[in-house]
This record gives structure tokens, C-alpha cells and sequence, in this order.
């Protein structure tokens, strides 16, 4: 189809309206998920592109997915990661996709492992042991050695008498 053709259909200026506000790498990631919904025998209607578009369009933009009531951050850049890993799975999928289930449960799993990696961090923090990249380095007569900080002591008794404020 020229694109004067495709400008002219209503459905299809829609779905190159949406494409056109991506980056070149996601939009071109999304044109090649989008034929994943073309059935075997016929071509993918520009009325079904739009109606593709129009859903997935808003989470990008808004860069985070709701799903079942929770609420997922997906920065550009898991899009891109999550469309090639649904690209990537292309043979195991039972195709024409029906819907964006599976691009949807590749983000929120990606979203939920590194929820879990910071909710680590900040248990580690809490229990005063440093983060990756806070260790010190100690150079010993030439050589490196990297101290692994201990997690924090209780305030010795002396030290927390000696803080207490008298009496008057």
C-alpha cells in the first residue's frame, strides 16, 4: 500500500501518528511485536495496528503499566528489553497474539525483579550494611584489600551513659 493510501485511511494515519512519537529502536522494536498479531492467512488491518497502538501508546508515554490494580514503572528502555524478549520468544508463542498479556507479564516481571533488588538494598541499608559500591578500599603495604563492612554495633553502655544528660 502507498502511503498516500495509508495516509488517507483513517485507521491507518491513526497508527502512524502513534509510531512517529517513539524513538526510531521502539518504534521499529513495535512494528516487527505488532506483526506477531497478523494472522497466517491474511495481512494485519490497519483498523487492528490502530487499535494495537492505541493501547499500548499511553503506557509507553506514560512510562508505567497498570495491571490488576497495581501500578508498574517501564522506563523507555524495558520496553525496548521486554518487545525483544517477546521477539525473541517468537517461536514458542502460539501466534497471531490475541492480546499484550505476554509483553505486558515480560515488563511487570522485569519490574518486580528489580523492585525486589532495591527492597534488598534498602533492607541492607537499614541493617547498616553499606551497598554495593560504598566499600573502602585499604592499600596494605602495595596491595588492595577490600574491607566488607560489618553491620552496625549497639552503642557501647559507657558511650550511652555518658550521653545521657544529667539531672539538675
Amino acid at each position: 500500500m502507498s502511503l498516500d493510501a495509508m495516509i488517507n485511511h483513517d485507521a491507518a494515519r491513526s497508527a502512524i501518528a502513534a509510531a512517529m512519537g517513539m524513538d526510531l529502536t521502539l518504534g521499529k522494536a513495535l512494528v516487527q511485536y505488532l506483526a506477531l498479531f497478523r494472522p497466517s492467512k491474511r495481512s494485519l488491518s490497519f483498523d487492528r495496528v490502530a487499535a494495537l497502538l492505541e493501547e499500548l501508546v499511553p503506557m509507553v508515554q506514560a512510562g508505567k503499566v497498570t495491571r490488576n490494580g497495581q501500578h508498574y514503572a517501564a522506563p523507555r528502555e524495558s520496553w525496548k528489553l521486554a518487545i525483544e524478549t517477546v521477539l525473541a520468544s517468537r517461536g514458542t508463542l502460539q501466534l497471531p497474539l490475541k492480546s499484550h498479556g505476554y509483553l505486558l507479564a515480560v515488563l511487570i516481571g522485569a519490574a518486580e525483579k528489580l523492585e525486589a533488588k532495591l527492597e534488598q538494598a534498602k533492607e541492607a541499608q537499614r541493617q547498616g550494611v553499606a551497598g554495593a559500591g560504598s566499600h573502602r578500599q585499604d592499600v596494605v603495604q602495595g596491595v588492595t584489600k577490600l574491607e566488607v563492612p560489618q553491620p552496625k554495633q549497639p552503642m557501647p553502655e559507657s558511650v550511652r551513659q555518658a550521653l545521657k544528660p544529667k539531672p539538675k
